[in-house]
């Protein structure tokens, strides 16, 4: 923890990074964001009564402080930068987590291992990223990041208050919109809810591999590793929003987004574009509304519903949950309300349980592909596996058969996995045999496309 300016900024600011051993730094929170200092002073103090920070300019103006939610029982108080990088204000007679004051209750624009996404619904205080303004400036830029708890919880992207991408609500193994979010060998990551608090919060596995969640300045959610050894750089993990279809709502009510079809926006079966002329000038922000109007008042028997499965489930703010209903007991709630338009399982482990219902206009929903699907399938020890059959299959070709080959086509798509994950390389269309002794063949010949 010290001083030190951003980028190409004459500004200092009070800061918190990764130690010396990571030749770049990366500064993971900081202090006085909206009020740097523009000279080489700046002095950090403990009060002991109340128990604050406070940071101080040469004129021995507070520029910024901490707060205490409570009074210290006694006067005797240190503050204490932790190794997990939380900067703490704590009595010093006692270590049992209980702190006066935290700054994983404040972050910045990223998050560490340990620290909590979301909402303390007993003291209202809400942990939220928010972007910095520019590389050169941390100062609170237009993005943030939350774990919204109205209806059930979803993490959100917001500019200002306008929503620019959803993860869609947890399931219980993971976000509906984020299907290639799977158990790995790097992190474990789960989403607390209950009636004290809502938060999405993840663990490293292994302590020598460095990983942290950011709010870049243009609005993208990534999540970096270091990985150690022979590696001297971050290396990009993840990347939240991915595609077009991640933009939130970009069909509008009732319209679903495939990002490998064009158009990319339908509407849902039973539904129409509700201005077609504007639809097909792919201006998809009106959505879709029914060929034929709901019966529920008069005659319920005649309405019903149609199943979706592979998508991102709609935005759940304006939803009802209960976690004791059976999918059959939901199906009913959902039928006895003419208010209610879809129902799912509000847990999709160990066959599905709990009961979620959306009311009002379905919005930002998604089709995922079937690789997409699948790869949920494929934890990393699975993708070791298929990534170590490949380099085999090569070695073999090119060394140990009779007739040394080269493949010459090597992609994804010439790699086939039989019913136990073991790969097929595949495809010798393009492939071509040397002499035992060659390393190496010019051709005049155009191949492929």
């Amino acid at each position: 923890m010290g001083f030190f300016r951003p980028g190409i900024s004459k500004n200092r600011y009070m800061g918190i990074w990764y130690k010396e051993t990571l030749p770049v730094r990366t500064v993971v929170w900081v202090a006085n964001r909206k009020t740097p200092l523009t000279d080489i002073s700046g002095e950090l103090k403990l009060i002991s009564d109340p128990g604050i920070l406070v940071l101080a300019n040469a004129s021995g103006n507070i520029i910024w402080s901490t707060n205490t939610s409570r009074p210290a029982q006694r006067p005797v108080l240190v503050a204490q930068l932790l190794d997990s990088g939380n900067l703490v204000v704590r009595d010093v007679q006692t270590d049992d987590g209980n702190f006066l004051w935290q700054s994983f209750d404040y972050p910045s624009d990223t998050l560490l291992p340990g620290m909590k996404l979301g909402k303390d619904f007993e003291t209202g205080l809400e942990r939220y990223l928010s972007s910095w303004k520019s590389n050169d400036d941390p100062s609170p830029g237009d993005f943030t990041y939350h774990c919204d708890p109205s209806g059930y919880p979803q993490n959100v992207i917001r500019k200002g208050s306008g929503e620019q991408y959803r993860s869609g609500p947890w399931n219980g193994v993971r976000f509906s919109g984020a299907p290639s979010l799977v158990p790995n060998a790097l992190y474990r990551y789960r989403v607390v809810f209950n009636d004290k608090e809502v938060y999405y919060t993840y663990d490293l596995i292994y302590s020598s591999v460095i990983s942290r969640m950011m709010l870049s300045p243009n609005g993208v959610l990534q999540r970096w590793t270091w990985p150690g050894g022979r590696s001297q750089g971050w290396v990009l993990y993840l990347v939240k929003p991915t595609d077009y279809c991640d933009t939130y709502s970009l069909c509008g009510a009732y319209g679903t987004c495939n990002i490998g079809v064009s158009p990319q926006c339908k509407c849902l079966n039973k539904f129409a574009p509700k201005y077609p002329d504007d639809w097909a000038k792919t201006d998809w922000t009106n959505g879709c509304i029914r060929k034929t109007p709901l019966d529920c008042y008069n005659n319920r028997s005649s309405d019903g519903f149609l199943r979706y499965s592979n998508v991102k489930l709609p935005d759940t703010r304006n939803s009802w949950f209960n976690v004791s209903l059976t999918l059959e007991e939901c199906q009913k709630a959902c039928s006895s309300n003419c208010s209610c338009m879809a129902y799912a399982n509000l847990d999709i482990r160990d066959g599905g349980s709990g009961c979620l219902l959306w009311f009002g206009h379905l919005i930002d929903i998604r089709d995922f592909p079937e690789d997409e699907m699948r790869s949920m399938l494929l934890d990393w020890p699975k993708r070791f596996h298929i990534i170590n059959g490949i380099a085999r299959g090569l070695l073999y070709l090119h060394q140990d058969s009779r007739l040394r080959i080269i493949h010459r086509d090597l992609k994804a798509s010439n790699i086939l996995l039989d019913s136990n994950m073991d790969p097929k390389i595949s495809d010798f269309g393009l492939a071509r045999c040397f002499a035992e002794s060659q390393t190496g063949a010019n051709t005049n010949r155009v191949v492929g496309t």
